[in-house]
């Protein structure tokens, strides 16, 4: 049984629709709060759907019995609810997590983080704690750490608007990132779990190519067929962001900008052939539906 935490969210249910899809048995965590036509969608997979809570213990142990393996993809950052923080569900939650699953004899255990920023913020904190306590814990491990996700990072949440030709662009904009589709980082995902390339190590993911995050407006340009207006958020307006902000999220989320801002270029040759999954998503393909979707 394949345990998957975060199910309602973009990748854990990505991860779910894979797992149904290759006739493997999941068992999806959610909340009773939860939005019900997720919930309904996960049963409609093929889904085991168990309601628990990474800030509630004793939930974590009913959801990891008879369990294998575990795949987190669970966070406060994009869908919080009364309670949730960065402390309480990136940090404490996921120790809670790591603990309920050694307990109940699990594997494997598969993490979904990032990479080391140069400036420190409390995401990164808290990930790095659940990353030492998995490496220094009972089970086998797999971290991943993908790039930024194409779907969340070129969305209007973000300042990249397709459909009113605007972009936010932080920084200067020419340093390349490797852009990664969450469906990517889903294969890869369910990919560790058969794979001794996977076990016990850390693996970062990227896109197919490298791109400046001008060379994305153009290719948006040209999906589109009209010139976008462009803001830039310099770096010192990051920095200084950063520096202020009170918020943990804010903070947070400032510094991811910067890391942004200062490029994250990944060769993908060595990982691909350890772990080797179908054509990555491009940039130019997410556009493209992206642009018929408008």
């Amino acid at each position: 049984m394949n345990v998957v935490v975060g199910a309602t969210g973009l990748l854990g249910g990505e991860i779910c629709r894979l797992f149904g899809q290759q006739g493997k048995a999941v068992r999806a965590l959610v909340r009773e709060t939860s939005n019900v036509e997720k919930v309904a969608g996960l049963k409609a997979l093929g889904a085991q759907v168990v309601y628990g809570d990474l800030k509630d213990p004793a939930s974590l142990d009913a959801a990891c019995r008879g369990a294998s393996t575990v795949i987190s993809t669970a966070s406060s950052t994009l869908s919080r609810q009364e309670g949730d923080s960065i402390e309480s569900v990136d940090r404490h939650g996921q120790l809670n997590l790591i603990d309920a699953a050694e307990a109940a004899g699990v594997k494997h255990f598969v993490l979904i983080s990032f990479a080391n920023a140069e400036v420190d913020f409390p995401l990164q904190s808290a990930k790095r704690a659940v990353e030492h306590r998995l490496r220094h814990g009972r089970m086998t491990y797999t971290i991943l750490q993908p790039s930024f996700f194409m779907e969340v990072w070129l969305s209007p949440a973000l300042g990249f608007d397709l459909a009113n030709a605007t972009a936010q662009v932080y920084g200067g904009g020419h340093r390349k990132l490797c852009w990664i589709s969450f469906q990517d980082v889903a294969q890869f995902a369910v990919a560790t779990l058969d794979n001794p390339h996977a076990r016990n190590a850390v693996i970062q993911l990227g896109g197919p190519e490298g791109l400046s995050p001008l060379d994305v407006v153009r290719l948006a340009e040209q999906a589109l067929g009209k010139p976008f207006a462009v803001q830039h958020v310099p770096e010192e307006a990051l920095r200084a962001q950063h520096a202020s902000a009170t918020d943990p999220l804010q903070q947070s989320f400032a510094a991811l900008m910067l890391t942004y801002a200062r490029g994250d270029a990944i060769d993908m040759t060595a990982t691909l052939r350890a772990l080797p999954v179908p054509c990555l998503k491009s940039v130019r393909e997410h556009l493209q539906a992206a642009t018929q979707a408008i």
